[in-house]
C-alpha cells in the first residue's frame, strides 16, 4: 500500500525546542515520509540542532543542504540565514531571498514550497512561536489537501504563533506535543506516514 503522506514540515520559534523534544523522538525509524524543520535561529551562529536530535531520534538527522535528494526518509533542519524549500526531485533548495516575518528561514516558505510540490501528501506541524510566521503556509498545504496540526495554545510557551495560524484555517488537529508525536506513529502504524 502507498502511504498518504510523503513529507512532514514542521516550523516553530521561541518555546518549540521542547516539543521538538517530544515529536521527533517519536518518528520511527521504518517512517515512509521525509521531515523537514524550520527553527528561528541567530543568523550569525551555527546551529547546534541537527547535533542535538541526531542523538535522539531514530531517523538520520542532517542539516539541509542546497541539492540535497529527498529520496529516503530522514529529518532536515534549515541552516541559519537560509530559506529552506523542497524543489522537484525531490531535492532540498536553499535559498537566500529577503527574510519573511523578520526571519530566514522562514516557516510560511517551506510550508508553501511542500504545499506547492506534495500537495495533499504532504503534513503540516506549527509549532510554538512569538510571531504569526507558518500561519499562511499552514493555510496553504490545508488548502492543496494536506494534513495541518497545529500545537495546542495553551501547551505552546508562546502562543502567537499557534494562535496566528489557527485564526487562518481550522486545522485538523489541535494537540500538546506528547499527542503530536503520538498523532505521527499512529498514522505511520496505519501505513500512512
Amino acid at each position: 500500500m502507498q502511504p498518504a503522506y510523503d513529507a512532514i514540515v514542521i516550523g516553530g520559534s521561541s518555546g518549540a525546542i521542547d516539543a521538538l523534544g517530544v515529536i521527533l523522538p517519536a518518528l520511527p525509524a521504518t517512517l515512509h515520509a521525509c521531515v523537514l524543520v524550520v527553527m528561528h535561529l541567530p543568523r550569525d551562529r551555527r546551529s547546534l540542532l541537527a547535533d542535538i536530535f541526531r542523538q535522539r531520534c531514530a531517523l538520520p538527522v542532517k542539516e539541509a543542504s542546497d541539492g540535497l535528494l529527498l529520496t529516503r526518509p530522514v529529518i532536515c533542519f534549515a541552516p541559519p540565514d537560509y530559506h529552506l524549500l523542497v524543489d522537484a526531485g525531490p531535492r532540498v533548495a536553499l535559498s537566500i531571498d529577503p527574510p519573511l516575518h523578520y526571519s530566514r528561514p522562514s516557516i510560511d516558505v517551506l510550508f508553501e514550497s511542500a504545499a506547492d510540490l506534495y500537495g495533499d501528501r504532504a503534513v503540516a506541524v506549527l509549532l510554538s512561536g512569538a510571531n504569526e510566521d507558518g500561519a499562511r503556509g499552514l493555510a496553504a498545504v490545508q488548502a492543496a489537501g494536506g494534513l495541518t496540526i497545529v500545537q495546542s495554545p495553551e501547551s505552546a510557551p508562546m502562543q502567537a504563533m499557534p494562535l496566528a495560524g489557527l485564526a487562518r484555517v481550522p486545522a485538523h488537529h489541535v494537540l500538546p506535543p506528547p499527542a503530536v508525536g503520538a498523532l505521527l506513529a499512529d498514522l505511520h502504524g496505519k501505513g500512512q506516514l
